[in-house]
């Protein structure tokens, strides 16, 4: 059989920067094709033609705003259609902007909830159809450490990342009996322009730069797990741990924790 024919169709969201463009890149050097999806068709083309150079093969890109549902199932209808079945749906597209809740604006906690959970709903509505029929699959979540322990100026993005998780872990099981196995990838700080929007007073990246995680490490993690599927990735491992022990006692790690739960 052919490597073409045998071959893995990645699809990924949220692709033109960051992890996701990390992943893309990591994908084709398997051998598999990376179809990404994004808002920025430019950001797509170009990283289209870098990943092209450095491994000869040739992601495909489509514009995609996973807010816009009836897109969302057009664009993923003619993957279907043109490019050939899905075997794996990473749903990385996401931001978070963080704030006071008293002073959130109305439009930025839809937008959260809109690309974050009801996004990431549509996406992956849109492949199970196909993976069902075949009893084969896998749906990979971006969530957070912040769907594990919310803190001071997140409330809202660490909701939709609590939401992403629920939901995860939910589908796994209704999945379990048609051998689809679905991941959450919950990582700390990453080292990407995520902070532009989440953090533009620029404090809480000063206060976390050295824990940050570098993009390449947390791809290859999530790539990995492809060959290899896991219930979760949990990055770093002593924030996984952390976030365990909140779990049992939450009011001592919020106590003992408590100042630097407020670095934002």
């Amino acid at each position: 059989m052919s490597k073409v024919a045998t071959r893995k169709i990645v699809v990924i969201t949220g692709a033109s920067s960051g992890i996701g463009a990390e992943m893309a890149y990591q994908v084709a050097l398997k051998g598999w094709l990376p179809v990404l999806m994004a808002r920025s068709l430019d950001k797509l083309e170009l990283l289209q033609s870098n990943i092209e150079e450095k491994t000869g093969i040739q992601p495909i890109v489509y514009r995609l705003d996973v807010r816009d549902h009836s897109a969302v199932q057009q664009t993923f209808q003619t993957v279907d259609e043109s490019v050939g079945r899905i075997d794996v749906l990473i749903n990385n597209a996401g931001y978070g902007k963080f704030d006071y809740f008293t002073d959130a604006n109305l439009d930025d906690i839809e937008g959260m909830f809109d690309t974050n959970v009801v996004g990431l709903m549509t996406c992956t509505k849109a492949v199970l159809p196909g993976m069902i029929d075949r009893r084969a699959g896998h749906i990979i979540n971006i969530a957070s450490q912040a769907g594990k322990i919310a803190t001071s100026k997140s409330s809202v993005y660490a909701a939709t990342k609590h939401a992403v998780l629920g939901f995860t872990n939910s589908l796994r099981m209704e999945l379990e009996e048609y051998q689809i196995d679905v991941t959450a990838v919950n990582p700390g700080p990453i080292q990407t322009n995520f902070f532009e929007v989440a953090d533009q007073s620029g404090q809480y990246q000063k206060n976390v730069e050295r824990y940050m995680l570098q993009p390449e490490n947390v791809a290859s993690k999530i790539v990995d797990s492809i060959d290899r599927p896991v219930r979760e990735i949990n990055l770093p491992k002593w924030m996984d741990l952390g976030s365990r022990a909140y779990q049992v006692f939450p009011g001592l790690i919020e106590k003992i924790a408590g100042k630097s739960f407020k670095q934002k």
